[in-house]
């Protein structure tokens, strides 16, 4: 759909107003629909590490616990976060964490709420400040941590229906 408000010789860049400057994108017009999506980042550490993680026996204490309640924090300040993003009344926020191959943790999370737009975002949000706090609590014991892999995995609801990665690892 071209808005008559974006830039008029890029209809397709809705987030820049007629001259040129960005804009929030009035989704006034939108249905509302269950909105659904979910995000992956991968901590990679050592294996040591991670056994400490999910035994609770880091020097900074229960990592896991903390880290879901930032990834959680994280998805319902998105919209303070990044500068065009709506804020939304969230439904769900769900995060969760499991190893992954030799020595890394996989932390998944998962948003839901009926609006006007997606919460891409505010998964993307949930799982990078959870892999952000996992790096936190970790440090002291290694601070080789990476964080790799943010990405979206699927997202469902709205004018563009549901779109799914077909790479997942």
């Amino acid at each position: 759909m071209n808005d008559p408000d974006a830039a008029p010789d890029r209809p397709d860049l809705t987030h820049l107003d007629a001259s040129g400057a960005a804009r929030m994108v009035d989704v006034s017009d939108k249905d509302q629909t269950v909105r659904v999506a979910r995000a992956r980042a991968v901590v990679e550490m050592t294996a040591a590490v991670r056994q400490a993680v999910f035994d609770g026996e880091l020097p900074k204490g229960e990592a896991l616990g903390v880290a879901r309640l930032a990834g959680i924090q994280a998805a319902k300040e998105t919209g303070r976060l990044i500068p065009l993003c709506h804020p939304l009344g969230l439904s769900a926020v769900e995060v969760q964490f499991s190893p992954c191959g030799e020595s890394d943790i996989e932390v998944r999370a998962e948003v839901k709420c009926v609006g006007q737009t997606g919460v891409e975002m505010e998964a993307m949000c949930a799982a990078g400040v959870s892999a952000l706090c996992l790096y936190d609590m970790c440090k002291s014991v290694h601070k080789g941590i990476r964080i790799s892999n943010l990405e979206l995995l699927y997202k469902s609801g709205g004018r563009s229906g549901t779109w799914e990665r077909e790479d997942l690892r």
